[in-house]
């Protein structure tokens, strides 16, 4: 794979009009509106993507019924789906530039993270094509007393799964979404966030090159309350799978009650981190700033809360307001960029009123604490003290580079403070000590726990959260149960 940086040359996909991918037709949506496309670090119009709704919604169910119905997908052999969407990992492999390309004009993310998240993301569909050949039940000798049967059980696939992804990572959730689907034997209706169309168009065209049947990848660009309150409403959606906010995760529960649909829902996070005195600092700091502003702070489960030994809280918030004062923001396309802007104004406008809170709440502002440069949507990385203060600053996501810095005495108020929130998405821990670690991530009620760095995830494990932090997991044998029924057979002999 090349890891050079994209050409700046225009993709293909933006120079002619976007279309939405129903049954094998790119299509308008039917009522010939459009959204603009922006930039987030310029805020410029860079394409307008089909404004579906609950029409558009409905024919791209119906053609991905159709193709389950026939059976065009879930029929084929294990082997032959494998080999299906190898193929559409190797297309996304020989497209590795355009794709990265097409994923920082989108979301802004630099280009650096934009690469090695997509490489990953590959890597993950590999991992679940391989499962297409994986897929079985179990058999049972449950012979009693008055008669003898043959018991088995079959995995056979949900049906029609509706795919709903967020602007953060669009591409990479896509993929996360979409091999599992895939390996189970669904066809699809992928809707991307209306900011982030781009590579999931993108997606469309690769996996009907790579021999998709048509009809299994249906994908419907538009707006969350338009076309993605369509799908998670529509009686003939089986299962629904959601990344975004905890506030569109309670509401696709009340739409999905229509039929009872199959949800899997990952959703809002304020993970902590804590750093005890002996934890080495050389790489604690910058691990710990590192995770909470890698992709502006915009990642579901970034470390917002940062616990800090007494002893060490001085030094861990000077150091890394040090690195949050020097680090290179700017275009993503800027090999040098370390920070990227914002998805939106509307954002933007969010996070800096958080900032505002935070300062209004009494928390110290150390460094930060404002918008950066004259045009795009940025925000300047954000260090708050809030030693004493707590208040919405603490508990609720921002989904922005600002950091609530704050002490602790030791092992004994960890599960206090880190439980203190209605999220448990991730959570990490620097420290030498083995127990403590152990201890930690056992007392934790997260989903996710990384000690000595944070925020790797492989596709072996589950991801996903406790309480609020959605239902059900991503990930390892999870990630395709999700998108399987499971069926007891019983033969009396």
């Amino acid at each position: 794979m090349n890891d050079h940086a994209p050409s700046r040359t225009t993709p293909d996909l933006l120079q002619r009009p976007l279309r939405m991918l129903i049954g094998e037709q790119w299509v308008e949506a039917a009522s010939g509106e459009v959204l603009d496309v922006e930039n987030p670090a310029s805020g410029e119009v860079v394409a307008a993507a089909p404004r579906g709704a609950a029409a558009d919604v409905d024919q791209a169910v119906q053609a991905a019924r159709h193709s389950f119905d026939a059976g065009t997908w879930h029929r084929l052999s294990g082997v032959r789906r494998e080999r299906i969407m190898l193929r559409l990992a190797e297309l996304l492999e020989q497209h590795h530039q355009e794709l990265v390309h097409l994923e920082v004009l989108d979301c802004g993310m630099p280009i650096s993270l934009a690469g090695k998240a997509i490489e990953r993301g590959v890597d993950g569909f590999r991992y679940y094509a391989g499962m297409c050949t994986k897929i079985y039940g179990v058999t049972s000798d449950i012979s009693g007393p008055r008669a003898d049967f043959h018991a088995y059980s079959r995995c056979e696939p949900a049906g029609v799964a509706a795919l709903i992804i967020p602007w953060n990572s669009p591409l990479v959730a896509a993929l996360n979404k979409l091999g599992p689907a895939l390996a189970a034997g669904c066809s699809v209706i992928l809707k991307p966030a209306e900011q982030t169309p781009l590579t999931a168009l993108r997606l469309g065209e690769l996996a009907l090159e790579a021999g998709v049947p048509a009809g299994v990848v249906n994908i419907v660009t538009g707006l969350g309350n338009e076309a993605g309150a369509a799908l998670s409403r529509h009686p003939d959606v089986d299962k629904l799978s959601f990344t975004g906010s905890t506030a569109v995760g309670k509401q696709l529960i009340r739409d999905s009650a229509t039929n009872l649909k199959r949800l899997t829902l990952e959703l809002g996070g304020k993970s902590p981190v804590f750093i005890f005195n002996d934890a080495d600092m050389d790489k604690a700091i910058p691990r710990a700033a590192n995770a909470i502003f890698a992709n502006t702070g915009q990642i579901c489960y970034a470390g917002s809360r940062l616990y800090i030994q007494k002893e060490s809280f001085d030094r861990v918030v000077a150091g890394i307001a040090d690195i949050a004062r020097n680090m290179r923001i700017g275009d993503g396309f800027d090999p040098k960029t370390q920070m990227g802007p914002l998805i939106s104004e509307q954002q933007q406008r969010r996070v800096l009123e958080y900032i505002d809170l935070g300062v209004a709440e009494g928390a110290e502002l150390v460094e930060g604490g404002g918008r950066f440069g004259e045009s795009g949507y940025f925000v300047s990385p954000t260090v708050f003290n809030t030693t004493g203060k707590t208040g919405r600053l603490t508990q609720e996501e921002i989904f922005g580079p600002v950091l609530a810095a704050m002490p602790f005495s030791g092992l004994e108020d960890l599960a206090t403070l880190a439980n203190d929130t209605d999220y448990g998405l991730g959570a990490g821990v620097f420290t030498r000590d083995v127990g403590n670690a152990h201890m930690a991530a056992k007392l934790i009620r997260t989903g996710n726990v990384w000690v000595n760095f944070y925020g790797g995830t492989d596709k072996s494990l589950p991801f996903g959260g406790y309480k609020q932090s959605g239902w059900g997991r991503e990930g390892g044998q999870d990630g395709i149960d999700a998108f399987l029924e499971k069926k007891s057979v019983y033969i009396r002999l």
